[in-house]
């Protein structure tokens, strides 16, 4: 059976469609690169915002254009959430909620499933909408690539008002860390770099109730699996602890100093209205401020809805005023989107849709800038390079700070490797590695 694979969302969405891969090339199948080629398609779903769903089923009556005869399944957290809509797209076979490679295999008739899917899996669901975190067989490597995910928690137990990954995803649940140190030593035999992902990585171990945190499993991974740069996914600021500040400056090539912290908003006033009960903006200043003056550099990221539900002129202007005075950079700006299930709707509505942008776009500009001096200063120094696609003699390349660096990939000092040591240069606005 050929298959194509196609993921929307998030690095954990990214690591569970590895998941079904390596379990369907296990079975037999190939794994194809174009949809015209293949006899089903496997679409992983993300339902962060009500664009990402649209995008979902639009992609998905392209692909059925293309190919009438086309047989789809539809996994992830949207699929998870489905009212059905999914299910009655053109070529859906079956909805998977969640990311149970297992029940996506048996969608699509493979292994102990028998038979394939018959007019019944249109009418709901076919597995449990909490993501599994894998028993072995472990996940041994990523598809093309230099750098892989190591998803080592599922679910969240916060209940943010705009957020419906809690409800498709489920509860808090930690990996095991024998597994998770097992898995990784795998990955590290094809890849140079592995980033730690999940949905809310900060709480690792809580669920476990033995000690183990974020920090601790950071350590371990560390001290046992040896060649490979390891960075964090997504992480509360408030939530990164002295292990994983101790690590970042003192083995900044073992745990990449780079933080992406979700800050949401600026305002006090709403992050209690997003149910963000867990830190205050001063809380998440002095967080991130302790630690730029004890990492250097930093790459330092955030995520900012704008245009939450009574969100104000002095609300944006005090978001604008924190992103102004911490030393981001980069931002990924999103408005507001309101998700069915979730309590925002309820608050009221948001600002108009021109304000909505008007703030987004001023966000964004000041992203820009600071991310050009982040740039220019990193320019003359060294960085620690993971090499990823090739293309025309160049190489793109990832340092440990999370900025993109052009490599001249047929230079002596980079044939043959996927890691390098370079000093960086600035050409044009694009930092570009000079020497090794």
């Amino acid at each position: 059976m050929r298959v194509f694979l196609h993921t929307f969302g998030c690095k954990a969405n990214q690591y569970d469609t590895e998941v079904v891969r390596q379990r369907l090339e296990a079975a037999g199948c190939t794994v194809v690169e174009r949809v015209a080629t293949a006899e089903v398609a496997v679409v992983n779903s993300c339902t962060v915002t009500h664009v990402g769903e649209a995008k979902l089923r639009g992609f998905v009556r392209r692909i059925a254009r293309a190919r009438p005869d086309l047989r789809t399944v539809v996994m992830g957290c949207a699929a998870a959430l489905d009212d059905g809509t999914i299910a009655a797209l053109p070529s859906v076979e079956a909805v998977v909620a969640g990311a149970d490679a297992v029940a996506v295999t048996r969608a699509l008739g493979i292994g102990d499933s028998g038979s394939g899917v018959g007019e019944s899996a249109l009418a709901a669901p076919v597995s449990n909408p909490q993501s599994p975190i894998p028993n072995p067989p472990l996940l041994q490597g990523f598809a093309n690539s230099s750098r892989a995910w190591l998803k080592i928690q599922d679910g969240c137990d916060e209940h943010c008002t705009f957020c419906a990954t809690t409800l498709a995803r489920g509860e808090q649940v930690s990996r095991a860390p024998d597994a998770a140190v097992a898995e990784a030593r795998l990955l590290a035999l094809r890849h140079a770099e592995i980033v730690l992902t999940g949905v809310h990585i900060g709480t690792y171990g809580r669920d476990r109730g033995d000690g183990w945190t974020l920090g601790r499993l950071a350590a371990r991974l560390v001290d046992a699996v040896d060649g490979v740069r390891f960075r964090l996914s997504s992480v509360e600021a408030t939530e990164v602890d002295a292990e994983l500040e101790r690590l970042m400056r003192e083995r900044p090539d073992r745990l990449a100093p780079h933080l992406h912290a979700p800050l949401q908003s600026g305002s006090d006033r709403v992050l209690r209205r997003m149910g963000r009960h867990w830190y205050t903006v001063g809380a998440y200043r002095r967080r991130v401020e302790r630690l730029a003056s004890q990492v250097t550099p930093l790459g330092l990221g955030a995520d900012v809805i704008v245009g939450f539900p009574g969100e104000s002129d002095a609300d944006h202007r005090a978001t604008v005023q924190l992103v102004e005075d911490l030393p981001f950079t980069y931002l990924h700006v999103f408005p507001y989107s309101p998700r069915a299930g979730t309590a925002a709707p309820r608050l009221g509505a948001p600002p108009a849709p021109a304000v909505v942008r008007e703030r987004s776009a001023e966000l964004r500009a000041l992203a820009v800038r600071k991310a050009t001096v982040h740039r220019s200063a990193r320019a003359g120094g060294r960085a620690d390079l993971v090499l990823e696609a090739r293309q025309a003699g160049l190489a793109q390349s990832l340092t440990e700070d999370y900025l993109g660096v052009l490599v001249p990939a047929e230079a002596p000092w980079v044939v043959g490797r996927r890691r390098v040591s370079a000093r960086l240069a600035l050409r044009d606005g694009r930092l570009v590695a000079v020497a090794a």
